[in-house]
């Protein structure tokens, strides 16, 4: 397996790093009940996706 010959400096080192990034997660308004949800996902909060129920949501 192939090794590196000479040792990446730091700053090489921390630009290829600088993509290293946390992303804020997108967010979109459930239609049915207007909580926030993740898109292309059923609700969480009422089940719904695309204007039907998907997941029975259980009362507690």
């Amino acid at each position: 397996m192939p090794v590196p010959k000479r040792r990446h400096s730091n700053s090489r080192t921390n630009k290829r790093r600088a993509n290293w990034k946390l992303v804020k997660p997108n967010l979109v308004n459930c239609s049915h009940c207007h909580q926030p949800r993740m898109p292309h996902r059923a609700c969480p909060n009422c089940g719904y996706y695309g204007g039907r129920e998907i997941v029975v949501i259980k009362e507690v």
